[in-house]
């Protein structure tokens, strides 16, 4: 196997996404994507069964779209990784099967690979190796988290999580609330440009004192969040004005609303960084697209002497190529590969960043 400038083949299914992407090194080849979003907009959310099925039916045109691409073929490829968690049981057990099939026929060593780290690991296919002193904010649906990295392959600490609701599950949750639909996040996002932030003040989660500590005696969530009681507070907000028979001003609550997630998720990563000497941030993660984010994340990281690093929008959301980059970083550091014994773990913590041979 070229251990060099590994060819290998990433498989993402840990949500509504089937993902194949093919990387070279740190040099992206392609990254195909087929999405079930549209056949879980009626129900508000993703239906895990649904999504399952979806993968299913997607993996094998998606594969072969990716390989065309490339301009590959199975032979040639050196490794394959595969998402092996955190995510939905039933989509990534699809994705770890196809994964298994593929390695036993073509003989190819198998990576199980971890969802969250990947989103960091896809730094290096825009704009080559991670600086050091490295931490990782990632925002999607699924996971609001705050990272250190000290080495991607080998050492990656959680430094602080959302204790209830990711951010983007707050955005699909308040959007229902007024009206927009699934996904909440981009018609908030579009619909916040046209309120007032600051018409309404919502709540910051666990930014009390009682939360939050001191530098020198932290409190029990002082990099942590949560976004249930401000989703609460949106619901009572709504019920406030038609009770009185006032119209809704959906504009400036879905910009108040965006303006409290994004506020105190930047607070509090930047507040992480600066005490854990963390001088690099990557943004990852689905909600990354989010415009108030990205001014908001790149305002305070300058402000605090931090460089900022955020991947393409389409590298953001979830995809097959973030996990042939981690992959293919796993295989040039010298990584045994998983083997075919592994499970599929649906809370795979983030330290465990591939899982090893059973």
């Amino acid at each position: 196997m070229n251990r060099s400038e590994p060819l290998v083949l990433g498989i993402e299914s840990s949500c509504d996404e089937t993902g194949v992407g093919i990387v070279r090194g740190d040099t992206l080849l392609t990254n195909a994507v087929s999405s079930s979003m549209e056949e879980h907009v009626r129900f508000g959310g993703v239906i895990p069964e649904i999504a399952s099925r979806a993968h299913l039916d997607a993996f094998v045109p998606t594969l072969r779209q990716a390989l065309d691409e490339a301009g590959v073929t199975l032979d040639d490829v050196d490794a394959i990784a595969v998402t092996s968690g955190p995510g939905l049981a039933g989509a990534l057990m699809v994705g770890v099967c196809a994964a298994k099939a593929l390695a036993v026929a073509t003989g190819k060593p198998l990576y199980a690979i971890n969802h969250l780290v990947a989103h960091v690991g896809v730094g290096v296919l825009d704009g080559g190796k991670l600086p050091e002193d490295l931490g990782a904010l990632l925002v999607s649906g699924g996971h609001t988290e705050i990272l250190r990295v000290g080495s991607l392959t080998t050492n990656v600490q959680l430094l602080g999580s959302t204790i209830d609701d990711a951010a983007g599950e707050a955005y699909d949750k308040v959007a229902r609330i007024l009206g927009l639909g699934y996904p909440g996040g981009p018609a908030i996002d579009k619909l916040a440009r046209e309120g007032d932030p600051k018409a309404i003040r919502f709540p910051r989660g666990l930014t009390q004192p009682k939360y939050m500590g001191t530098a020198e005696v932290p409190g029990p969530h002082r990099y942590d969040w949560s976004f249930s009681g401000l989703k609460t507070a949106v619901a009572r907000c709504v019920e406030q004005y038609e009770a009185a028979g006032q119209e809704l001003p959906v504009a400036d609550i879905a910009a108040s609303f965006q303006e409290a997630v994004v506020d105190v998720i930047t607070s509090k990563a930047v507040l992480a960084c600066t005490e854990q000497g963390i001088t690099n941030l990557l943004l990852g993660g689905g909600v990354a697209a989010n415009s108030r984010l990205r001014e908001l994340t790149a305002e305070r990281c300058a402000a605090a002497g931090i460089s900022l690093r955020v991947p393409p929008i389409r590298l953001c959301t979830d995809n097959g190529a973030m996990v042939a980059a981690l992959g293919a970083q796993i295989v040039m550091a010298g990584g045994e590969p998983s083997g075919i014994d592994f499970t599929p773990d649906p809370s795979q913590p983030v330290t465990s960043i591939h899982l090893p041979a059973a």
